[in-house]
């Protein structure tokens, strides 16, 4: 809501800042051109996702412009600084929707290999549930998606992967910008993963750890009442509702858990210490994993590899955040529990999450000798 009250600002009270002229254009070889009309400027910048900010050139009719190297096929999230005040495009409509800071995107089109493009395959729906969350004292929305061919009065069950978002995000962010939906369409329908429903709730114990912005983070009471709250929002509300209102297994065989950044912190807190409800655990650049890990994990050790059918920890090595993840699994070896560890390229950002979510998608639900290779 701040973010909508910040645009709307923009637009009411500073019209240079908006569009009128041409707008931000994809060329064929995957570079972009970012354009403004913005001709009362003083200094106008781009900000795109895995790239340097970038100062913008104007022209004699006020337009500003700056065209990227070519860029690897995927979707990138941009915002311009003008005059040190941050706006997105208008011309736009392709966004990247978060809490804390709504950006703009581009998508540089790939091949149709490419996991997250959108291919002539059967399609997933994606249901949207409203409940009043006891547990958090607040309403609030989760997603599911079912997979092509899903039918409610079917007798087959299908396994279940809960999926989290990071911090700043909402429940929408999996499938509004990591393209989860698309990402399973194509893996389903390429015979790549086990058909599944994908349930996707806000992951948030309280909201108050994204009210006054990103310095909340830094309030460690907030941060693991926010994270420990959670886990009643998820076991106690919404695993139960989605239990009986979709055709799915109750079986802790046929759960799986897994999430990006603050969601990934959320995938091991809650997975690791209830092995009773989940065998399949996925962790993508865990952000704020307290580091207390005896006082985190108090019952861990190599007793729970026989219950862990997969532990699936990643990073980017370009990531803030890739040592603590790093020590996180050295701290599990030395306990004796089995993980797999992956080093992946690329930084903080969804270019990386929609890439791990494609990796560890073809992994679940699968028999140890009916596995992929990693």
């Amino acid at each position: 809501m701040k973010s909508f009250y910040l645009l709307l600002a923009l637009v009411l009270v500073a019209p240079a800042f908006c569009q009128n002229g041409p707008s931000t254009e994809v060329l064929p070889d995957g570079r972009i051109t970012f354009r403004l009309d913005a001709p009362e400027a003083r200094d106008v910048q781009v900000q795109c996702e895995s790239l340097p900010d970038a100062g913008m050139a104007k022209d004699g009719r006020g337009v500003w412009s700056f065209t990227t190297a070519p860029l690897e096929p995927d979707y990138y999230g941009y915002s311009f600084i003008i005059d040190g005040v941050r706006a997105m495009d208008l011309n736009n409509p392709l966004m990247v929707y978060n809490l804390l800071g709504s950006e703009s995107a581009a998508h540089v089109p790939g091949p149709a290999s490419l996991p997250w493009e959108v291919n002539d395959t059967p399609h997933g729906v994606i249901h949207r549930h409203f409940y009043h969350s006891a547990a958090a004292g607040d309403d609030r929305a989760y997603f599911v998606y079912t997979p092509p061919g899903y039918k409610p009065a079917s007798w087959k069950r299908y396994p279940t992967l809960y999926l989290l978002h990071g911090y700043s995000d909402d429940a929408t962010a999996w499938w509004s910008v990591g393209k989860a939906n698309v990402i399973f369409d194509n893996l389903i329908a390429r015979g790549q993963a086990k058909p599944m429903v994908v349930v996707m709730p806000l992951g948030y114990g309280t909201m108050e750890i994204v009210h006054r912005g990103w310095t909340r983070v830094l309030e460690s009471e907030l941060w693991q009442r926010n994270v420990s709250q959670f886990r009643p929002t998820l076991l106690d509300e919404v695993l139960p509702q989605v239990e009986s209102a979709y055709r799915v297994s109750r079986n802790r065989e046929s759960r799986a858990i897994a999430g990006l950044s603050m969601g990934g912190t959320e995938s091991l807190t809650v997975g690791l210490n209830n092995l009773d409800r989940f065998a399949w655990i996925g962790a993508f650049s865990s952000g704020g994993l307290n580091t207390n890990y005896p006082a985190a994990f108090p019952a861990l050790d190599a007793s729970a590899n026989p219950r862990l059918r997969l532990l699936w920890i990643s990073c980017g090595k370009d990531d803030g955040l890739f040592e603590p993840n790093r020590q996180f699994v050295q701290w599990l070896k030395a306990k004796g529990v089995h993980c797999a560890w992956k080093e992946t390229p690329g930084e903080h950002s969804w270019r990386v999450w929609r890439r791990n979510l494609a990796s560890f998608a073809p992994l679940l639900f699968r028999r140890p000798d009916n596995l992929p290779e990693k």
